[in-house]
């Protein structure tokens, strides 16, 4: 099974180091040098980590595979995975994005979107997801909004406060106008 520890940023200085969005609870074990990432939706399959610090909040990685800022450019936005060899226990309350991505929102037993993303935040985490007008979504990760989760049906059971799904869509904006 695989695990996303993090997201590749931007680069910083010229010497190929890049910015990393952490994603793993344990970033002083999973970016030791030496430690062998597997690499999604980047120009290469796998990154050595050659060293890991922290510059004030934000994780900069090297890599002995990239050597210089333009390297480094190229993997923007590519995923960091391990391989872990045993299953986590199963607590229904944890989800990683990976298991989530690609689900179909449902709502009332239609589908009303595809997951996008998990942003992870310090006060709670969010769902994304895409609506059939390509409109992104958050809604908060919590039991009341979204009920069920059921990957091996490839479904998201959503139960949204009322008003979210159309907060900032353009027919709420014209009724707010049309309103004044």
């Amino acid at each position: 099974m695989r695990l996303q520890v993090a997201r590749i940023g931007k680069p910083h200085g010229i010497r190929g180091e890049v910015t990393a969005q952490v994603m793993t609870d344990t970033p002083d074990e999973r970016f030791t040098s030496g430690e062998e990432l597997i690499v999604v939706d980047g120009p290469v399959k796998t990154l050595t980590v050659k060293s890991a610090r922290w510059n004030k909040t934000i994780l900069l990685l090297s890599f002995k595979e990239i050597n210089d800022r333009n390297q480094a450019e190229t993997l923007r936005g590519a995923r960091l995975e391990i391989d872990v060899s045993e299953e986590p226990e199963d607590d229904s309350d944890e989800w990683y994005e990976h298991e989530l991505l690609d689900l179909k929102v449902m709502l009332d037993g239609e589908q009303v979107g595809v997951i996008t993303a998990l942003r992870t935040n310090p006060a709670q985490d969010l769902l994304v997801f895409e609506n059939s007008e390509g409109q992104e979504i958050y809604l908060p990760f919590v039991d009341e909004f979204v009920p069920e989760i059921d990957p091996e049906a490839g479904i998201v059971v959503i139960t949204p406060p009322a008003g979210l799904l159309t907060l900032n869509s353009e027919e709420s904006e014209n009724d707010e106008e049309g309103s004044k």
